[in-house]
């Protein structure tokens, strides 16, 4: 068995060999390096208008939080009224339920009258058959 490396013949073949080899192999990477900056420019390209967007979110978002906090403030200077109107409306009531209280006190006589009569005049007519 020859050994190839040790010939002239042979190494010249085995480091033209080998030289090929090294140009096919930097020529892939070559390659692979490109295919990966193009898939890394695509992904910026991409991140780029999702930042746009995500930016034009965020301003949004702002000017309904300034909306927001504008509502705020009108409740927060509304409540003291809000508050005095209640308050004026308990007062109402207590007066109505005061004034109930003495139209029942002065219909109360009445209705015992009244239902004294009624009984009378059930009697009445019980007793003559009408």
């Amino acid at each position: 068995m020859a050994d190839k490396g040790v010939g002239q013949e042979g190494g010249a073949r085995t480091r033209q060999a080998s030289g090929r080899q090294r140009i096919r192999t930097l020529t892939q990477a070559a390659l692979n390096a490109d295919v990966t900056v193009e898939m890394v420019e695509t992904i910026l390209t991409d991140l780029g208008g999702t930042l746009a967007v995500l930016d034009k979110t965020t301003v949004d978002m702002d000017s309904t939080m300034d909306r927001f906090n504008e509502t705020i403030t009108r409740i927060d200077e509304l409540a003291p009224r809000l508050f005095a109107m209640v308050d004026r409306l308990e007062a109402i009531v207590e007066r109505v339920e005061r004034i109930v209280g003495v139209g029942e006190s002065v219909v109360a006589p009445w209705a015992a009258t009244e239902n004294a009569v009624r009984g009378a005049v059930n009697a009445i007519r019980k007793t003559t058959g009408l």
